[in-house]
C-alpha cells in the first residue's frame, strides 16, 4: 500500500487562525531567547573568541609571510642562478631539463616542465610578455657527441603548442647539416659554447639567440 503524502493546509476558521498564530508567536518569541542566550554567552566568553580569532589571523600571516620568504628565496637564488657545463654534463636527462627551465625563469620567463612521454618536442615551454612563447627540446648526451637533423625535425614544437620560436639546446654539438636545416626553417639551436654562455655567464637565451622583442602584447601571459 502506498504511503499517502502529508499536505499542509490553510486554516480554516477563526479558531485555527488564532491558533496559527499563537504557535507562530511562540517560535518567534523561542528564536529572539535563543539569540540572546547566544549573545550572552558570547559577550560572556568574549575573551575566548578573541583569542581563537587572533590565532587563527596569526596563523594565516604566519603562513603568508613563509611562504612569500620562500618565494622570495627561490627568486633571488634563480637571479643569481649560474650552473657550471661540467655540473650539465653530470646530470641525466631529466635534471638536465629541471636546469633548463630555472634557467629560463632567470630570463624572466614564466616556465613550466613538460617533458615526458608523448611530450610532442617541448621539453620545457616559457611564456615572456614581450618576446612570446618558446619550445625547448633538451637533448642532453655525452661529451662530444653531436645532434643531428631528426632531432631538429622532432624539436619543431610551434605548431602544436602555439609557440612563437622553438629551440633545440644540447650540452653537445650539432651536425653542420642540422644546423643548416634549423636556420633555414626556423628552428632555433643552443649548442655547447651557447649553453656555456646561458647557464654560466648569466646571459639571457633570447639574446643568445638573437630573438627580437614582439611589437604585440603575448597572447599566452599577462604584461607583468
Amino acid at each position: 500500500m502506498a504511503r499517502r503524502r502529508l499536505r499542509l493546509r490553510k486554516p480554516r476558521g477563526t479558531g485555527e487562525r488564532i491558533a496559527a498564530t499563537v504557535v507562530a508567536l511562540a517560535a518567534v518569541t523561542l528564536l529572539f531567547h535563543m539569540a540572546l542566550a547566544a549573545q550572552s554567552a558570547v559577550v560572556r566568553r568574549w575573551p575566548f573568541f578573541l583569542v581563537v580569532a587572533a590565532g587563527g589571523l596569526t596563523y594565516g600571516l604566519w603562513r603568508l609571510l613563509r611562504s612569500s620568504r620562500a618565494q622570495r628565496a627561490r627568486a633571488d637564488m634563480l637571479a643569481r642562478l649560474r650552473i657550471t657545463l661540467a655540473d650539465i654534463d653530470a646530470m641525466d636527462d631529466k635534471e638536465f631539463e629541471f636546469a633548463l627551465r630555472d634557467l629560463l625563469i632567470r630570463d624572466g620567463r614564466s616556465d613550466r616542465r613538460v617533458g615526458g612521454g608523448g611530450d610532442q618536442a617541448a621539453d620545457v615551454i616559457g611564456d615572456h610578455p614581450q618576446r612570446g612563447r618558446i619550445v625547448v627540446q633538451a637533448k642532453h648526451t655525452r661529451v662530444g657527441g653531436k645532434v643531428g637533423s631528426s632531432v631538429m625535425y622532432a624539436g619543431d614544437g610551434r605548431a602544436v603548442h602555439r609557440a612563437d620560436h622553438a629551440v633545440v639546446v644540447t650540452n653537445g654539438a650539432f651536425t653542420r647539416d642540422a644546423m643548416a636545416w634549423g636556420d633555414r626553417h626556423g628552428v632555433h639551436w643552443a649548442d655547447r659554447e651557447k649553453l656555456q654562455r646561458w647557464a654560466e655567464s648569466g646571459a639571457a637565451l633570447h639574446e643568445l639567440l638573437k630573438v627580437s622583442a614582439r611589437s604585440r602584447p603575448n597572447r599566452f601571459t599577462r604584461a607583468a
